[in-house]
């Protein structure tokens, strides 16, 4: 069966050798497609393949194009966004228009209940991309709004805010990736924290871009305390919508190494909850928690009877209680029959470390 490269699954095996543009063999006969495959060939200008589908169910089958659809939409949504940015230039802000119909998109997409569980608890520990950020902070930003039942216009407000919040670190060199503040120079520091004041000039005088959207740009780094920058705002000083906004963005600089260094989910989530009184809003915080996990599907754990792990899925309203897979027993020994546990039903086995 010939497919289209967009069609492929994860899972899919090659009929035939897979060949580059200049007919080279890049995967042969045989090959078990794995999503790295999928995305090299997607690289290198392979538009189809011939496919014989694995052996899975019909169910697994729907699950697995539901996460191409899916990853297929966060590619497409990550490419507009870097078009957008890529090509802006300070003040000349014609094109960045286009990014609220992204924003459109981004809140259409997340408005079914159980994608937006699955969108968020699939998020794990990945190297900063200043584009994937901005879109993976409006989807967390667009969910907690979504669930706090905020109006439909100021969600709308937030998810642009969102898109474009760091829009100010487009004018200097990367040198915050995987560096915390006490790692950088005072002069870095210094530079860093002056990027929500350049975006938010860039933009205020935009008649297309309404006030909460810019105070999202200008205040997304404040804190509850008045220890955050630019102005050290505090308390009822700084807008719940924007409360909001910070503590999404602070989970994902965690896991993404964006002015600190990266840290795995289940780490960026002890973060929020230890400081959620004293740089953030615990409401917010509390609510923003319910929807995440701090072990995302795929991750390999430890638990407390020795054994290591794999998540397979998550138990809506258990986020510390997944469904996992036994890979290796406490010996270390690699397992070969099959053992899944529902840690909501097995009360005495729990998740003491995360892996990888």
């Amino acid at each position: 069966m010939k497919k289209r490269i967009e069609e492929i699954l994860d899972g899919d095996i090659l009929a035939s050798d897979a060949l580059t543009p200049d007919y080279k063999v890049l995967l042969a006969e045989g090959t078990v497609l794995k999503k790295d495959y999928i995305n090299k060939m997607k690289i290198l200008g392979i538009t189809h393949v011939s496919v014989r589908e694995s052996e899975i169910t019909s169910g697994e089958k729907e699950k697995k194009h539901t996460e191409q659809a899916r990853e297929n939409f966060k590619e497409k949504t990550k490419e507009q966004v870097k078009s957008v940015l890529e090509k802006h230039i300070y003040k000349n802000n014609t094109s960045l228009q286009r990014l609220c119909q992204t924003a459109d998109e981004i809140i259409n997409n997340v408005l079914d209940e159980e994608q937006i569980v699955e969108e968020i608890m699939s998020m794990q520990e990945r190297s900063a991309d200043l584009y994937e950020h901005a879109i993976n902070c409006c989807i967390m930003s667009t969910i907690t709004a979504l669930h706090m039942n905020y109006e439909q216009e100021i969600v709308r407000s937030i998810s642009i805010g969102c898109l474009l919040h760091d829009i100010g670190l487009r004018y200097m060199e990367p040198f915050y990736v995987n560096k915390s503040f006490k790692e950088m120079t005072d002069k870095e520091a210094t530079e860093y924290k002056k990027h929500p004041v350049n975006g938010y000039f860039s933009l205020k005088d935009e008649v297309w871009l309404d006030e909460l959207s810019k105070e999202i740009i200008l205040y997304h780094h404040e804190q509850v305390n008045g220890r955050g920058y630019p102005f050290h705002r505090k308390g009822k000083e700084i807008d719940e919508e924007i409360k909001l906004v910070s503590i999404c963005d602070t989970y994902d600089e965690l896991i993404t190494g964006i002015g600190c260094n990266p840290v795995k989910p289940y780490k960026a989530i002890e973060y929020l909850k230890a400081f959620e009184k004293e740089k953030y809003d615990a409401k917010i915080v509390e609510e923003f928690l319910k929807i995440t996990t701090p072990y995302p599907n795929g991750c390999q754990v430890l638990t407390n009877t020795g054994q290591v792990a794999v998540v397979l899925r998550q138990n809506k309203g258990f986020v510390e209680r997944p469904v996992i897979k036994i890979i290796r027993d406490e010996n270390g020994k690699t397992i070969s029959e099959e053992k899944i546990l529902d840690l909501i039903k097995e009360k005495t086995v729990f998740i003491t470390d995360v892996l990888s």
